[in-house]
């Protein structure tokens, strides 16, 4: 038992040396926590969430489970199916993903509205500009740190490596189902749905190519994500 402790805090120490690994590690830290913050901002201005949380919430009007919970559980059916396919892909931020993101969520919204009350118009436009920006610039990050990534977007990267096309195009085509099924389960996609169908998968890899991986590797990265 000794001799485990001591292995498993050698490779503690090892994964967080100076340098990259500790550099990856608080890259995925933030970029999954920026993630259900900046979903918080698009569910509080009310004009339609992300696919992946309209398929979600498609879910939570026909189930009778609170959303942190319903995520969790989503995810851990989606983490099944990626353990078979692509294990590449599970790691330390896919956890703190699976079990963090949804409650992230649900407070980061509540604290919106108890800070600024009910949104007037202006304040949902807001709300929704930054969430989208936040939201793609964080999931670049922690796509970049390579430390896994949700099993929602573990499909769409899988999906490009095994050639069925870019992750742009590929991301696109999920984000559609996502919200083609959320919408049959009773959840009314809104402006900021039919957006971020569209444009997150190619901002998502804009700022991978012009933010993440520049903080990563440096001013001339020569490997990423995706």
């Amino acid at each position: 038992m000794r001799m485990r402790v001591l292995n498993v805090w050698t490779g503690a120490k090892a994964f967080l040396r100076p340098g990259i690994p500790r550099r990856k590690l608080l890259m995925a830290v933030l970029g999954v926590t920026g993630s259900g913050v900046s979903v918080g901002f698009l569910k509080q201005a009310a004009f339609g969430t992300d696919p992946f949380q309209c398929f979600c919430n498609g879910l939570n009007n026909a189930l009778p489970i609170g959303f942190g919970t319903l995520y969790v559980l989503i995810n851990l059916v989606l983490l099944a199916l990626v353990f078979l396919l692509d294990r590449h892909s599970i790691g330390i931020a896919t956890f703190i993903n699976l079990f963090l993101l949804g409650y992230v969520v649900e407070f980061s919204q509540q604290a919106l509205f108890r800070l600024a009350g009910p949104p007037t118009i202006l304040m949902r436009v807001a709300f929704v500009a930054v969430g989208i920006v936040a939201l793609c610039f964080a999931s670049a990050m922690y796509f970049t740190a390579d430390l896994g990534v949700s099993t929602y977007d573990a499909v769409a990267l899988y999906l490009a490596r095994r050639g069925v096309g870019s992750f742009r195009i590929v991301r696109i085509c999920t984000d559609c189902i996502c919200v083609l099924v959320g919408y049959l389960l009773g959840y009314v996609p809104g402006v900021c749905t039919v957006v971020t169908a569209f444009f997150m998968g190619p901002l998502i890899a804009f700022f991978n190519d012009h933010c993440a991986k520049p903080i990563l590797y440096g001013k001339h990265p020569e490997r990423g994500a995706f």
